[in-house]
């Protein structure tokens, strides 16, 4: 088949999500290296977009008004530039969403690569089937809508010559050992590190289930800060503003406030010269271990064995598998003392031992 000068990729909707496209996208510019390749996203992830594998950024806009109507309106408006822009001979919707795959098939895409869930068969005229396991990961199901004559061999896991920090030593090289984030997210707006010793919090999350109790973060700190005098530095969006104000509150934790201080990937700094990160499972997470940070994940409601950050960081998971995890819900839906176990009982001393240990490899 002949090879494709023109593709479109509608990208996922969530920072972590986007993360873990990169292997995806640096296989698809590798086996097309002269195409011309267009990102399609919504706007929080577009400073997120790898500018060395990706030709073009469109950031989608949102809907004036609220209403399902309005957002068919929205996307059809989107489509319909998308289509007038160029021709289209191929195009691939990572989201798993109807809405994705309307959008591809009304740009006009000659070629539209998708899987095969919630009716969208009809769209796409590369459907592929879906593998519900919980043991395939999502990195792995992205680089998976690859064609199968230009996908790696090797397991995404493999991407990076770097092994998690719980696992055994691989022993492969890997594609790449860094992550150029300068040449990928080429930043306007760059958060320095501290000039001196520091660690990461990163207290956020989308949902409560995943949201380790603010009690614990303190108890963390001060156990962080007694035993080392390191400072921490607390970062995330304006949603994670009030937490880390609540934080700032005790100067005894040296804590200090860098939420909603401009685009995400200006945190790329700030990561990579950390002692460790501490974080929920959250796309600032994936970005963590992206930039190369040791990343110590509290996890509660998700499922690692799917969204697990691939690195090249090198990353501990801390779970605390009761009857009903993993639920995968965004709203816990137990009662009284069972509500939110799997996170209440992963305790602050535990966490603050998994990272000594895992730093000490």
């Amino acid at each position: 088949m002949e090879a494709p000068k023109s593709i479109l990729v509608r990208c996922p909707n969530w920072i972590g999500d986007q993360i873990l496209a990169y292997p995806f996208f640096y296989y698809l510019r590798k086996a097309y290296p002269q195409a011309h390749i267009a990102a399609v996203c919504v706007a929080w992830v577009k400073d997120l977009q790898f500018k060395t594998l990706v030709d073009e950024v469109h950031v989608l806009s949102r809907p004036g008004v609220p209403g399902l109507w309005a957002k068919i309106e929205n996307i059809e408006e989107e489509a319909k530039a998308l289509k007038a822009s160029r021709k289209w001979d191929w195009a691939i919707t990572l989201p798993n969403s109807l809405s994705s795959a309307w959008m591809v098939h009304r740009a006009g895409a000659t070629r539209k690569r998708g899987y095969r869930v919630d009716g969208r068969g009809l769209l796409l005229n590369e459907a592929l089937d879906w593998d519900p396991s919980p043991e395939r990961h999502r990195a792995q199901a992205y680089v998976d809508l690859l064609p199968q004559e230009v996908r790696p061999s090797r397991n995404v896991k493999e991407f990076w010559g770097v092994p998690p920090a719980n696992e055994l030593d691989l022993g492969i090289p890997g594609e790449l050992e860094v992550f150029d984030a300068i040449a990928e997210w080429a930043p306007t707006e760059v958060i320095e590190p501290l000039d001196e010793p520091y660690w990461v919090l990163a207290p956020g999350a989308t949902a409560d289930s995943r949201r380790w109790p603010l009690e614990y973060f303190i108890h963390l700190a001060r156990q962080v800060v007694e035993e080392t005098g390191w400072r921490g530095v607390i970062v995330g969006g304006p949603g994670e503003a009030v937490i880390a104000a609540r934080l700032c509150d005790d100067r005894s934790l040296r804590l200090r406030d860098l939420t909603a201080q401009g685009p995400v990937s200006g945190l790329w700094k700030i990561f990579t010269g950390a002692k460790f990160t501490v974080c929920n499972e959250s796309g600032l997470a994936h970005m963590a271990a992206l930039c190369g940070s040791f990343t110590q994940i509290v996890c509660g409601a998700a499922d690692p064995r799917r969204t697990r950050p691939i690195g090249p960081g090198r990353v501990q998971v801390a779970i605390n598998p009761v009857e009903c995890w993993p639920c995968e819900r965004n709203t816990c839906s137990q009662e009284d003392e069972k509500k939110l176990q799997c996170l209440r009982g992963i305790k602050p001393d535990l966490i603050w031992g998994e990272i000594k240990r895992g730093t000490r490899r």
